[in-house]
């Protein structure tokens, strides 16, 4: 199973980093390439434990469908989402959060595992490990953008 780890360091406190990395609004923001709109569940604010929030996205020209749920939730240190229906066979997404005097250490983990056997785990490793990595990426760097300055009141306070 494919897994990607990623840390961003952020200026800013740990309760904003957390918040922005939970938030519909903010998530809606950073993935306006592939139009993701929140459909159903959870479609604006902060995503709290056991709520579900269902994406749909266009990636790789196909319109998709993403249903995932909040299982783990320690505010501010710690959340996990993972996928309840989708395109994935599995999906798990840990988020984690320590402060380390000004900055923030946002660490994201992120496996999945592709359904169609061995097609499934070639398309990962040719194509699908690569693009998800660059799509957390730039997520992350929206968080830390928004976190760095005033934005995050826009995204947090309304």
């Amino acid at each position: 199973m494919p897994k990607i780890e990623l840390v961003t360091e952020i200026n800013s406190a740990i309760g904003t980093c957390f918040d922005l990395a939970r938030s519909i609004d903010l998530h809606k923001l950073s993935t306006a390439k592939t139009h993701e709109q929140a459909i159903a569940g959870k479609t604006s604010g902060l995503i709290e434990l056991n709520e579900f929030v269902t994406w749909q996205a266009t990636h790789f020209g196909i319109r998709q469908k993403l249903t995932s749920k909040i299982t783990a939730f320690d505010r501010p240190n710690y959340f996990v989402d993972e996928q309840v229906k989708g395109a994935f066979k599995s999906m798990y997404h840990e988020h984690s959060f320590v402060q380390m005097g000004d900055k923030v250490i946002m660490k994201d983990s992120f496996e999945f595992q592709s359904p169609f056997g061995i097609f499934g785990k070639l398309f990962n490793e040719l194509i699908l490990t690569k693009y998800l990595k660059q799509f957390l990426i730039e997520r992350n760097n929206m968080i830390k953008t928004f976190a760095e300055t005033d934005k995050w009141k826009s995204i947090l306070i309304g």
